[in-house]
């Protein structure tokens, strides 16, 4: 990904359980978690922070769970493995 962007998607609540279900089990795991939003594909790598946001603006509540992480180290490394494993594959 480069450059600023915000893709979002809604989720029926029963979509949304299951994603957080398998967002934690990843974690857990200490996998990384993958997932499409908007046709962009969205990794979370390992080293990603979490925290948790609530606001409350015009009447309206909001609570998110976010996770954030810096971009560029970790798509490049993602291109190193991704090119060791061709390279493994060829040989």
């Amino acid at each position: 990904m480069e450059g600023e962007r915000e893709v979002e998607k809604e989720y029926s609540m029963v979509e949304f359980v299951a994603e957080l279900r398998r967002l934690a089990d990843t974690l857990e795991a200490n996998g990384r978690f993958t997932m499409s939003i908007d046709e962009e594909e969205v990794v979370v790598p390992e080293e990603a922070v979490a925290s948790v946001a609530f606001e409350i603006d015009e009447g309206r509540a909001e609570l998110e769970f976010q996770l954030s992480w810096e971009v560029g180290e970790t798509e490049e490394e993602d291109e190193d493995e991704a090119d060791t494993e061709t390279e493994e594959a060829d040989a």
